[in-house]
């Protein structure tokens, strides 16, 4: 989304354009920006707001919004009168498999996941530095763990981030982690580069992450990435449960498990 934002800022007005799109460019142009301001800035603004932080007339605003709102892109809260993405702006970043969507592909291996543990599974992406959820299975149990789709967090603090730096090439995996800020979330967090970067390497022995309540205490969490084709991680499968109910002594188990479900969803996607 920023290329696009960034392509239409330098090439959106060039007189080679024709008129008709000369004059249609500008909106989607901002109202590229507008997504991407609530995406990665303020998380939901009001009219008067992205109007006074953007720099844009206010109608061109209200006409954005409300054609955003009607595409499903964005939502408005009826009583604080504020906008914010919703989830469908996830279906544009899915990848596809011969027309199969990651999702779709991992589905039938995150409810076999689910069925052997009774636990909640996600299917995780990377985003940059972060780790997005795009899908979960919530658990059976009474008490149980959960996350809104479209929910990040630091790659470093989780299992299924780290299942998936793990897996990138040495050279991207090398550049991705100097870009990391570690900041410390509970007494167990990674939060140095030389530490992170030694169980990166155990990761990739072992074929599966952990998360021992590192970024949320009394959490804990097992994942492996999801390849391609060509073996880059273009996701990953976890399974997340109350430390009760998932110690560390069960994590080999839990890690044979969300193993063979990223290889069924690897099958499922790449077929």
């Amino acid at each position: 989304m920023l290329f696009i934002c960034e392509f239409l800022f330098k090439y959106g007005e060039t007189e080679s354009m024709v008129t008709k799109t000369r004059s249609t460019v500008p909106n989607l142009q901002r109202g590229m920006v507008v997504l991407e301001y609530l995406a990665t800035g303020a998380r939901s603004a009001t009219s008067s707001e992205l109007t006074e932080r953007l720099g844009y007339p206010s109608a061109s605003v209200f006409r954005i919004t409300q054609e955003l709102t009607e595409l499903g892109y964005l939502m408005r809260d009826p009583v604080s009168k504020r906008f914010s993405l919703t989830n469908k702006l996830l279906l544009l970043g899915q990848p596809q498999g011969q027309q199969r969507g990651l999702v779709e592909a991992a589905l039938p291996a995150m409810r076999g996941l689910r069925k052997q543990t009774r636990e909640t599974t996600q299917l995780c992406c990377l985003v940059e530095t972060e780790n997005v959820v795009l899908e979960q299975l919530v658990s059976t149990h009474p008490f149980k763990y959960s996350a809104e789709l479209g929910a990040r967090c630091p790659a470093y603090s989780c299992a299924p981030g780290k299942a998936m730096i793990a897996g990138l090439p040495d050279d991207e995996r090398e550049e991705l982690t100097e870009r990391i800020t570690f900041k410390r979330f509970t007494p167990t967090t990674i939060t140095g580069r030389r530490a992170f970067l030694k169980e990166l390497q155990q990761i990739v022995g072992v074929g599966y992450a952990i998360d021992c309540a590192e970024g949320m205490e009394g959490v804990h969490c097992v994942a492996a990435a999801v390849r391609d084709r060509n073996g880059i991680p273009v996701g990953a499968i976890t399974v997340t449960a109350p430390s009760t109910r998932l110690p560390e002594s069960a994590f080999s188990a839990a890690g044979e498990m969300v193993i063979e479900a990223a290889r069924n969803a690897e099958q499922s996607y790449c077929e």
